[in-house]
């Protein structure tokens, strides 16, 4: 049985324990968040992309299962169950590092992959389905019309004053969003898009730096309780002897 100091150090392994179950669904939930809200996006968005929210999820699945061990091995004080959860933490620890710097990392990329994407898929929108609907949801979501205004529909074969139907926040029944509408959106999509991209690209980042450091944390205090347990079962066999 722990004593003195260390049997607070239990408990507070067991509190960290509840704490980590929690941000393994905070990261299963941001992780799912972005995938959902960019899941309209993915023709604008490079595969590396989306690597960083799927990392999250499967590291917030890992997190809640191992959080179970940690959870156990306190209230045992099993001195294996604890070591076992250690270095399971310290692997997961380093993954959440990996997935917080890989979001830093992406805010500095997305200017560079917005603009080439949004350029080469506008020269498809009249030809690709699938294209189409990508940038008909961006700009009624995001409000806006064209890379840096509604004049770009011309450079990619539009007649004359003619725009998607997309780029107005409404169109009449029987007729076509033009670029005389009072009703267009005048803002580009390109800057309102990076600035989306590049503040949950941020948000990535910190949750997972922010909650690797938590759990580093938690290990100091794991390998304490450990520690103790060992000690203890020493003090016993050596009594015992």
């Amino acid at each position: 049985m722990v004593s003195g100091g260390m049997a607070c150090i239990k408990y507070l392994t067991f509190l960290f324990n509840l704490i980590f179950a929690i941000t393994g669904i905070v990261f299963i939930a941001v992780g799912t968040v972005i995938l959902v809200v960019y899941s309209g996006y993915n023709n604008f968005m490079d595969s590396w992309f989306f690597t960083g929210p799927v990392l999250m999820i499967v590291v917030g699945v890992i997190v809640f299962i191992v959080s179970f061990f940690g959870c156990c091995g306190a209230v045992k004080e099993n001195h294996c169950m604890i070591l076992t959860f250690s270095v399971l933490l310290l692997l997961i620890f380093a993954l959440e590092l990996g997935a917080g710097i890989a979001g830093y990392m992406m805010s500095g990329e997305v200017r560079t992959m917005v603009e080439h994407r949004l350029n080469t898929t506008m020269e498809e929108y009249s030809t690709n389905n699938d294209i189409r609907k990508s940038w008909d949801i961006m700009q009624h979501d995001l409000e806006c019309c064209g890379m840096v205004g509604p004049n770009d529909w011309a450079h990619v074969g539009f007649p004359e004053n003619t725009i998607p139907n997309s780029c107005c926040k409404e169109v009449p029944e029987g007729s076509k969003c033009d670029s005389n509408s009072i009703h267009i959106h005048l803002k580009g999509c390109m800057g309102n898009l990076q600035s989306a991209t590049e503040h949950n690209a941020l948000i990535l980042g910190g949750v997972g730096i922010g909650i690797a450091i938590i759990q580093l944390i938690g290990v100091v205090f794991a390998c304490c309780l450990a520690r103790s347990i060992r000690r203890e079962y020493e003090t016993v066999e050596t009594a015992a002897h």
